[in-house]
């Protein structure tokens, strides 16, 4: 859960803090599903690098937990997948509301407020 929260919280600033580029990018005419696109696409790849040293950073720890966990083994494949998709819904619900709410705005108005 604290990872989930910290996850949403960055990706989430992150795409707000690009609502002046996503106005412009409107401005010259790209449309809003090209910008959604556009910013999914790079919350995905920031996630797949993250889960792909994570998940490597837990292969090589796993023996060093393992006392730790009641009644599960520290390679379980059904607990990593739940982490991966868990991590993964959450950085992309993180990258479309506010890229959707940026994309929604008139390009004049976030040109103008900048």
């Amino acid at each position: 859960l604290l990872a989930c929260i910290g996850l949403y919280g960055v990706i989430s600033y992150d795409v707000t803090r690009r609502r002046r580029d996503i106005g412009i990018r409107l401005a010259l005419g790209a449309t809003r599903s090209i910008v959604l696109g556009g910013v999914l696409r790079q919350a995905a790849t920031i996630v797949v690098a993250g889960l792909t040293m994570g998940l490597i950073g837990a292969w090589f720890t796993s023996q060093l937990v393992e006392g730790f966990l009641f009644g599960l083994t520290a390679r379980d494949p059904y607990m990593l997948g739940v982490a991966v998709l868990t991590l993964t819904t959450t950085a992309m619900l993180a990258g479309y509301l506010p890229a959707k709410r940026a994309a929604q705005v008139d390009p004049a108005t976030t040109l103008r407020t900048e």
